[in-house]
């Protein structure tokens, strides 16, 4: 007998709580398919895109893998550069994610995450049934990311410049998740949501 499985997609700016919503959900009996995660695997040592990563920009492939900060540096200075990029990972990313629903769903799953960073720009919301979109003040925001290691503020901007704007996140969203308020309000309203949609 089949059952039905809701897929909710996650997405979120930089430092605007994604990763505490998807734990939480997490928490919540949810399955997280994450795609930062899977494109780790993918730059690792033996992973499925090293060789074609290499091919297009030579000297980023270290040891057998990909190294990830030399090939930041050279795709967030160039916007050409990054959707190249992210032209030759989506497909594989895709096929993981498919991958992974199609696992959850065979052992019983009902509520699958996938915690995708570009979601609205790869316009995989067409795979989900509904969007959820954490978001925070733009301080906030700025506060959270400038505290991780290697961090500046040009860095910073340059990778906010390459996200949708916040606002046309939280238009296209169906719901938006509110976690500048601390831990305990973000999850109080993931609950309400999950017990909408569970």
């Amino acid at each position: 007998m089949t059952h039905r499985v809701l897929i909710i997609g996650l997405t979120g700016g930089i430092g605007m709580g994604k990763s505490t919503i998807a734990a939480q959900l997490k928490a919540l009996g949810a399955k997280i398919c994450n795609a930062d995660a899977i494109v780790h695997q993918l730059l690792a040592k033996g992973g499925a895109a090293v060789d074609a990563v290499g091919k297009v920009f030579p000297g980023v492939v270290k040891h057998g893998a990909v190294d990830r900060k030399a090939l930041g540096e050279i795709v967030f200075k160039d916007k050409a550069k990054l959707e190249k990029l992210e032209h030759l990972l989506h497909p594989l990313v895709v096929a993981e994610e498919n991958r992974f629903i199609d696992k959850a769903w065979r052992k019983g799953a009902k509520l699958i995450v996938l915690d995708i960073p570009l979601l609205f720009e790869t316009t995989a919301e067409r795979r989900c049934d509904i969007v959820i979109v954490a978001g925070a003040p733009s301080f906030i925001q700025k506060q959270r990311v400038m505290k991780r290691h290697g961090m500046t503020p040009d860095k910073f901007e340059r990778i906010v410049a390459t996200q949708m704007p916040e606002r046309e996140k939280h238009k296209r969203a169906d719901f938006v998740v509110l976690t500048g308020l601390g831990k305990a309000y973000s999850f109080k309203q993931l609950a309400a949501l999950f017990g909408k949609f569970s």
